[in-house]
């Protein structure tokens, strides 16, 4: 085995640190404005730390405003939409994987076709229908919406993680008298298991960040997730960017946390599907 070239191998790390300086300046420029105090935001906004420290906007933003309030419903509705999103994706792709059923092409060309409209151009349609069902200023309503936008794709992500798993698998188990409902149950699911902690990892970021559909089925202040809160830090004539930052650093907590909880799935099922066979 030849001995690997030590100028490539050290721009692969130059590489690689320059992209991970890329990907995480903004977050630690997210840091790095929270607990700068708020008179010296702007007098020194291009250091690369500040002179002095505080926490005070993270108390501000915990005791004196509702974001607790925000990141409850953020976490329900997100929660919520990934839950329901991946169980029903599981039973879809599953269907798609292992049955041959009248319409299924058909069913299949409607789903890719939902993904190729703009959110802008389906937001007032989707508003009516809301309205139409009394479900404006519901957790509720963003759940189903956003599981219905979700659903497609991650259909399509679990089908192929099914259509990575033989078919004998399956068959052996029900020659051995399983029913199929155990054979999946058994045999099955144990194997889709980073299928579906990337399905989950997914659709719950999906949700987590998104701030469309919040901010036109939501208006009541105890219904708003963290993307709508988040615009209460904004005022008519100013924008209190330390109390923002800081809301936003503590928003990313439960996303570190779900991300580690499910890394060990995650990063199985983002690469199983890169060799098949």
């Amino acid at each position: 085995m030849t001995a690997s070239n030590p100028v490539v191998t050290t721009g692969k790390y130059v590489a690689l640190l320059a992209y991970l300086t890329f990907a995480l300046f903004p977050l630690y420029w997210l840091l790095k404005i929270a607990i700068t105090p708020d008179q010296m935001i702007f007098t020194e906004g291009t250091h690369i730390w500040p002179s002095a420290l505080t926490f005070d906007n993270f108390q501000s933003v915990l005791f004196k405003t509702d974001f607790l309030a925000y990141f409850g419903n953020s976490l329900y509705v997100s929660l919520g939409t990934a839950a329901v999103t991946t169980l029903v994706a599981a039973g879809a792709g599953y269907a798609f994987s292992r049955f041959d059923f009248a319409g299924k092409r058909i069913i299949i060309a409607v789903m890719l076709i939902t993904q190729m409209f703009p959110l802008l151009m389906i937001i007032a349609p989707i508003y009516k229908i809301v309205a139409s069902l009394g479900l404006l200023n519901s957790l509720t309503s963003l759940i189903i919406v956003y599981t219905a936008f979700n659903v497609p794709f991650a259909t399509f992500l679990m089908q192929s993680f099914f259509d990575g798993i033989p078919k004998d698998l399956e068959e052996a188990a029900m020659m051995d008298g399983c029913t199929r409902f155990q054979a999946l149950r058994k045999v099955i699911f144990p194997l889709t298991l980073p299928g579906l902690g990337a399905t989950l990892g997914f659709v719950f970021t999906a949700a987590w960040s998104e701030l469309l559909f919040a901010l036109m089925l939501i208006s009541k202040n105890d219904a708003m997730t963290f993307p709508v809160g988040l615009l209460t830090f904004v005022s008519k004539f100013s924008v209190d960017w330390g109390q923002m930052m800081a809301a936003g650093v503590l928003a990313l907590i439960p996303s570190c946390l779900f991300f580690i909880f499910i890394q060990r799935y995650l990063v199985q099922g983002l690469t199983s599907g890169a060799v098949k066979g």
